[in-house]
């Protein structure tokens, strides 16, 4: 039922912007991806990786075409959108995994590591930190910027805003995200699957968005912290009494939140 919901959503988003936008395939070996292509192109030689949301079980192609010709529409970069395996059929580490060979391809065709950006949400606003502390593992060079939209960063559901917003939220339910948890993986605490819980120096430039009525508030405001407290450089933006990514939903009231993207 949550796949069918999120697939719907990706259609509505895809005819939203097919005047803005074109897609052409990208192929890989274990899951599906396309190229968000701009009709009108930035100036930039960049490119954007998009992660899609949707609890590491939820979101297909259409999903992520979706959301992620929004994001070409809106900059004018070209942006990589995989549908990356999900869970409970391909529990973590597949989406990390995929996640990795999309940001290899990025590398091997070229692109400035230093200009390219990674941009996610929830889910996937989360696994683009987990990305990033693999990379520094690997010792492969980061991206020039990183984009989260409400991220899910700690899988162990154990912030304040839980209970706090439990009432508020119109969007999320906390039984509804241990169910997609206990789907994606058995170890929660583990930092490349809530990145709260990783090293995080060194990593690029963040911006962070969230809806302020949302459960999952917590995840982004210590994420913020904890990205200032180890030096790196951040901002964050709050949507005050607004709901779970809702920078997806266009709100002519919040035109500023995408023009700070």
């Amino acid at each position: 039922k949550s796949r069918k919901g999120q697939d719907a959503i990706g259609k509505l988003m895809q005819v939203a912007h097919r005047r803005e936008v074109a897609f052409a395939p990208e192929a890989f070996p274990d899951f599906a991806a396309c190229w968000a292509i701009p009709k009108d192109p930035a100036e930039s030689a960049g490119c954007a990786l998009y992660l899609h949301g949707g609890g590491y079980v939820c979101g297909d192609l259409t999903y992520a075409k979706g959301v992620g010709g929004a994001l070409a529409a809106e900059t004018g970069l070209q942006v990589l959108c995989p549908a990356y395996r999900l869970a409970p059929e391909h529990p973590f580490p597949a989406a990390l995994e995929d996640a990795g060979v999309c940001y290899r391809r990025l590398l091997e065709r070229g692109f400035d590591p230093a200009r390219i950006v990674l941009a996610g949400e929830s889910a996937g606003g989360g696994l683009i930190y987990s990305l990033c502390l693999w990379l520094k593992e690997q010792n492969l060079p980061l991206p020039g910027g990183l984009i989260a939209l409400s991220p899910w960063t700690d899988l162990t559901c154990t912030g304040e805003s839980y209970a706090k917003n439990r009432e508020r939220d119109p969007s999320m339910t906390i039984e509804e995200l241990r169910f997609y948890a206990e789907s994606y993986t058995d170890n929660p605490q583990n930092p490349y699957v809530s990145p709260l819980f990783g090293a995080l120096s060194g990593l690029p430039e963040s911006l962070l968005l969230v809806g302020g009525d949302e459960i999952m508030r917590s995840d982004t405001e210590m994420l913020y912290e904890k990205l200032l407290a180890a030096g790196c450089k951040a901002r964050l933006i709050v949507g005050d009494g607004l709901w779970h990514a809702y920078v997806l939903y266009g709100l002519k009231e919040r035109r500023g939140d995408l023009e700070a993207m």
